[in-house]
C-alpha cells in the first residue's frame, strides 16, 4: 500500500474516537490477555467502503463461531463505519474493525456481556497489480480454525516477518504432504491450462472476500475454475501464481523461494486484474487515474 503525504489516522473504541496515536484501551480488555476476538477489514476509495456487506457478514460469522456477543447490529456497524469514513481528510483508506470478548480480570472462562468494538481508519492505496511480487513457502503449523478471522495471529505474524526478511511480499503456507493452503495474510491461486485453481473453503483457509470476487470474475469472463486443493508441485509448475487480499485485490508472483514461477499466461491474468480493478473503481464511482477503465 502506498501513502501520499500526511493524512490523519483515526481510531475508535466503544464510542470514543480520535487521532489513532492518542487512543488508549483498558489493560483488562481480553485482547491484552488472550487475543480473544475477531476482526475484518477492507479498502475504501472516494469515501466508499468496498464490499462492505460481505466483510461485515464475515465479521459477524467469525464472532458467532467464537460465541462473542456483538455490541451492535450489522446495519448499525455499517452506518458507524460510513460515518467515520466521512470524518477523514482523504477517502482512500484501509478500514479495520475488531471485536474482543469484553473487559474483565484475567480468567480463561468467558467474560459476560457484549464485546468491545475497535476501529481504525488509515490512508492507503491498493496496488494496480502490474508489479510482480516474490513469495516464500513455509510449513503451515497454525491451528485448525483458519476459517475464523481470529485475533490470534502469531503464526501468521512470524511467517510474514520471515517473508519480509527474505525480501518477499508474502509467505505461502503448506500442510504436511505438500497441500498449499493460503498465505500469511492473503489467499493464493494458480492458473494452469487456462483453469484457475483455488483451495476449497474448508477449515484450512480463510474464505477471502477478494477470493470470492476473483471467482465471480472468472464466471463473468468464462474462465473455468475449480475449488480444489493443489500441491507445492502444482504451485511451482503453474502458468500463473495469483495472490488476492482485501489490501491488494489481484497480484501475480514471479518468484517463490528464489525460483522463477508463472508468467506463462499473462493474457488471462490481465483479464482478471483489469476486471477486479475496474469493479473496485466503479464501486467508488470513479475511474483509475491511469485510465484502466477507458
Amino acid at each position: 500500500m502506498e501513502r501520499h503525504g500526511y493524512y490523519k489516522k483515526l481510531g475508535y473504541y466503544n464510542g470514543t474516537y480520535g487521532e489513532l496515536e492518542e487512543m488508549t484501551v483498558p489493560m483488562n480488555d481480553r485482547a491484552s490477555w488472550f487475543g480473544d476476538g475477531v476482526y475484518d477489514a477492507g479498502p475504501c476509495r472516494n469515501y466508499h467502503i468496498f464490499a462492505l456487506d460481505e466483510h461485515v457478514d464475515r465479521f459477524f460469522r467469525s464472532a458467532a463461531a467464537l460465541e462473542i456477543v456483538m455490541p451492535l447490529g450489522k446495519e448499525e456497524l455499517k452506518s458507524l463505519l460510513n460515518n467515520l469514513v466521512q470524518k477523514m481528510d482523504t477517502g482512500n483508506l484501509f478500514v479495520y474493525y475488531q471485536v474482543t470478548r469484553g473487559t474483565g480480570i484475567r480468567r480463561h472462562a468467558f467474560t459476560e456481556g457484549p464485546g468491545n468494538l475497535w476501529i481504525t481508519l488509515v490512508p492507503a492505496e491498493i496496488s494496480d497489480g502490474h508489479k510482480p511480487i516474490q513469495l516464500i513457502t513455509t510449513e503451515d503449523t497454525r491451528f485448525l480454525h483458519c476459517n475464523i478471522k481470529t485475533l490470534n495471529l502469531i503464526p501468521s505474524v512470524m511467517a510474514a516477518q520471515k517473508a519480509e526478511a527474505a525480501g518477499c511480499a508474502e509467505a505461502v503456507f503448506y500442510r504436511p504432504g505438500g497441500r498449499v493452503t493460503e498465505c500469511a495474510h492473503s489467499n493464493i491461486h494458480i492458473l494452469k491450462g487456462g483453469v484457475l485453481y483455488t483451495a476449497p473453503t474448508d477449515n484450512m483457509i480463510l474464505p477471502g472476500i477478494a477470493r470470492a470476487h476473483l471467482l465471480r470474475a472468472c464466471a463473468a469472463l468464462n474462465i473455468p475454475y475449480r475449488e480444489e486443493a493443489f500441491s507445492l508441485e502444482d504451485l511451482f509448475s503453474a502458468d500463473e501464481v495469483i495472490v488476492t487480499s482485501s489490501s491488494n485485490l489481484c497480484l501475480r508472483a514471479d518468484r517463490i523461494d528464489g525460483l522463477e514461477v508463472g508468467y506463462k499466461d499473462s493474457r488471462t491474468y490481465e483479464y482478471l486484474r483489469r476486471y477486479l480493478l475496474d469493479e473496485f473503481y466503479a464501486a467508488s464511482g470513479s475511474l483509475h487515474e491511469s485510465g484502466l477503465s477507458a
